[in-house]
């Protein structure tokens, strides 16, 4: 390769493009380290852009990049790419250098988050401050409106945006968390979010010592989307506005900022209040659906975010996130007193309100329920130093988590209402499903949160009379004509205006709340109870009946092949289905159903009246079927029998219906002879169906006996027992010859054992054959007799 100077300027992103379809990617990330380190920036300002997608992928997913979602940790090129893209990395080293520069990269705003791209089409500035003061400007020749971005801030959405772009690749099984993607979203939070020491400076610095800054932005931008009152509450470095005499840190501290506001924007910023309101309608379609890994690289966030919080130190700890007494904290410590409830907290209820709304029924949702329990307990995540762990109350102390619960009220106590719903359709048999219930139930029922909550609700049920006399946020002291005897009440009214401000911000002033502990709640919660109490009794029923099906199964019982094996077999057996899983969920229940009354202060005399109103398992008959009204064409299920289905509290008893000779093929059968033997049987049936339908009919001996070997006697007799169309009651089956029995493995080892005994006697072939064709004769000849004469008593 020819010297970097001597060079045309797209002679290089030539030569990388060219390599990318003949080199592999262990050379590309060689040659790429040496380039970042030899060339001038005006060099590299020219490849950045491709760079950053070739490793991405495409915004419109039409490439895929190095497929880092894909990529496991077990693959050769896991650590290569991964010390290539880490923080200190080569390539963080080229978007240093290129942000000395002040270079620009341009991004459609077709990309950017729905709420964003409307505002900015609308003319209307965006809610985060990441999109303000961005010149938009079409493309020369079209009608697309373009934002122009800092390399940092480019490359970081580019890196975000690599979660949820929809890629053209298989899915095969490969775990989320286990990716190149996943490791390098922990090493950026961890290194731009530290929980111990400061920001790092850049590894690359300029003329002027460091890494340029974007320029300061307006300070009178809106900050409603982050839940901030007034532009006030917030330092103005925060907002990228570094001094000349500042700290170093504040010089840094936009990275920080930067990555943050990124992530959220492009994983969780798909839903605006508005768009919140339409969903509530069945008849508006939802415009994004997250993925289960999008979920998991969100609770990721959660969690670090949490930790990053409490990692305050002492001094910043001991004030609520609302107070104005934070003067001399450093730049780093107001961005963490600042960045769960100010960057994060709408945005997060809202994509998880969409998710607890449209997510599947299914054993998925549980990234979904992890997320919204990281997001509710943060003392979880708090780092302090003790020689001991402390005790599950300590953890939660109300005088140090009130405030949080007050300021997230709603993701508390709505959230949990929309879980109950979801909980009442789930089937809690299935051990996964009990394990959801148990998880929300353990949570809440730790120690003092379900009093901080009640707090927050009294609160918030305070009179707006409250709002109108509440004071100032600098208060004054005695010395200043105010009176320290009021300081509790002002702790009251701030409260009642945090928790208010609150629930307004995302429900709007005219909202109707609903009490967590109030009776229309308990009363879904006394139904969960019912429904635990009916699935407990449904597990053990199945548990105890697997138990002695096993108990009573021997080994000839794999010579007796029954109707009821061939029904059974369309469904398959269930691993969830076995007695272990079965255990599991009695005791998931069993510790649900405990948590429950506990945090509902459920007396055992209320449970045991709740679990009275309970009926038996039916023993057989009718009283088996799901609850169920007679329709035009057949039994309809009504809302409580779809329930008693769901949690297999009652269920029909499903039999095919369908020609015996077309159903799948068995496990214990041999797929050549079935399709041999029904060639066989429907060449037959076409030859002679006219003189076997006239034998089969005749009253006489030789009638019985046809019918026995030509009629279906499997044809199952009590079919109102399912809710089919009562037309299938008039269809009549013709008579006919099935060889199909003879291609199961048990007829043919019967056979085998019968050969083996007849040579044994000195028997052969020919004669063991008349002799087992003479005994199946007799057989038919006692059966057609004697079937005949039960029938007729």
């Amino acid at each position: 390769m020819a010297s970097p100077g001597l060079q045309h300027p797209g002679f290089l992103l030539s030569n990388l493009k060219a390599d990318s379809s003949t080199k592999t990617l262990f050379h590309r990330c060689q040659d790429l380290v040496k380039i970042i380190e030899d060339y001038p920036a005006k060099e590299l300002h020219a490849i950045f852009s491709w760079l950053v997608e070739s490793v991405f992928g495409s915004l419109d997913g039409v490439l895929g990049g190095w497929n880092l979602r894909l990529l496991q940790s077990r693959c050769n090129d896991f650590p290569l790419v991964v010390e290539f893209l880490k923080p200190s990395g080569a390539m963080m080293k080229l978007v240093y250098k290129l942000q000395a520069e002040e270079y620009k990269y341009e991004v459609p705003v077709n990309y950017l988050p729905a709420p964003v791209k409307a505002s900015i089409q609308e003319g209307v500035l965006p809610d985060c401050p990441l999109f303000h003061n961005r010149p938009h400007f079409p493309i020369s020749g079209m009608l697309t409106l373009n934002m122009a971005l800092n390399p940092f801030e480019f490359f970081m959405f580019y890196f975000a945006s690599c979660l949820i772009t929809p890629k053209n690749f298989s899915s095969g099984q490969h775990s989320a968390t286990d990716s190149a993607y996943f490791v390098l979203v922990d090493m950026y939070l961890k290194y731009f979010l530290p929980t111990e020491e400061s920001v790092p400076p850049s590894p690359f610095s300029d003329n002027r010592g460091s890494v340029s800054a974007p320029p300061a932005r307006s300070s009178n931008i809106s900050l409603a989307g982050y839940g901030i009152h007034s532009p006030s509450l917030l330092k103005h470095h925060i907002f990228h506005q570094p001094s000349v005499n500042a700290d170093p840190a504040a010089q840094e501290i936009w990275r920080s900022e930067t990555l943050l506001q990124m992530f959220v924007e492009v994983w969780l910023h798909h839903y605006s209040l508005e768009m919140y309101q339409k969903l509530q309608s069945p008849q508006v379609k939802e415009p994004f659906s997250p993925t289960e890994e999008h979920v998991l690289v969100v609770r990721l966030l959660v969690k670090h975010l949490h930790a990053f919080n409490n990692s305050q130190k002492p001094e910043q700890l001991s004030s609520s996130p609302t107070t104005h007494s934070h003067a001399h904290a450093s730049p780093l410590e107001e961005f963490k007193r600042v960045v769960v409830q100010r960057f994060v907290q709408q945005k997060l209820f809202l994509f998880l309100q969409h998710c607890f709304g449209h997510w599947p029924l299914d054993a998925s949702f549980r990234a979904v329920l992890e997320t919204w329990l990281s997001f509710i307990q943060p003392w979880r995540y708090s780092e302090e130093k003790t020689t001991s762990p402390p005790a599950e109350g300590d953890r939660s102390d109300p005088d140090k988590w009130e405030s949080f619960v007050e300021e997230n009220l709603l993701v508390y106590t709505k959230l949990f209402q929309v879980f109950l719903n979801r909980a009442l359709r789930m089937d809690l048999v299935n051990a996964k499903n009990a394990l959801m219930v148990f998880r929300v139930a353990k949570v809440f029922a730790q120690p003092n949160l379900a009093e901080m909550i009640q707090k927050a609700e009294q609160l918030f049920l305070e009179p707006e009379l409250v709002l109108h006399h509440r004071q100032p946020r600098g208060f004054l002291t005695p010395s200043q004509g105010g009176s320290f005897l009021s300081s509790r009440q002002r702790m009251v009214t701030d409260a009642v205006f945090r928790v208010k401000s609150h629930v307004y911000s995302l429900e709007g002033q005219d909202c109707q709340y609903k009490q967590m502990f109030g009776s229309e709640l308990r009363a879904v919660v006394a139904k969960l109870i019912q429904i635990i109490a009916q699935a407990r009794q449904t597990a053990k029923r199945i548990s105890d009946q697997s138990t002695e099906a096993a108990a009573n199964k021997s080994f000839l019982s794999w010579f007796t092949p029954s109707f009821s094996d061939m029904n059974n077999g369309l469904c398959g057996a269930d691993l969830e289905d076995s007695s272990e899983f079965l255990k599991k969920t009695h005791e998931f229940l069993d510790r649900a159903l405990e948590n429950l009354c506990g945090i509902f202060k459920l007396s055992q005399s209320q449970l045991t009246q709740l679990l009275s109103s309970l009926t038996s398992s039916p023993a057989d008959g009718e009283s088996r079927l799901p609850d169920c009204i007679m329709g035009q064409y057949g039994l309809i299920l009504t809302d409580l029998g779809r329930t008693q289905i769901i949690n297999g509290l009652r269920r029909f008893d499903i039999q095919y219906q369908g020609d015996p000779e077309l159903q799948p093929i068995r496990s214990y059968e041999n797929a050549l002879l079935v399709r041999f033997l029904y060639r066989m049987s429907s060449l037959l049936n076409n030859k002679f169906g006219g003189h076997m339908s006239r034998l089969c009919s005749r009253p006489d001996f030789l009638g019985r006996l046809g019918r026995h070997y030509l009629a279906d006697s499997r044809v199952p007799c009590a079919l109102t027992r399912s809710p089919t169309s009562p037309r299938w009651l008039d269809r009549k089956r013709s008579a006919r010859v099935s060889l199909r029995p003879l291609a199961s493995y048990r007829t043919l080892l019967l056979l085998l054992l019968c050969y083996a005994l007849g040579a044994i006697f000195s028997y052969g072939p020919v004669s063991s054959t008349l002799f087992i064709l003479t005994a199946a004769f007799l057989y038919a000849v006692v059966m057609a007799v004697f079937v005949d004469k039960l029938k007729t008593q």
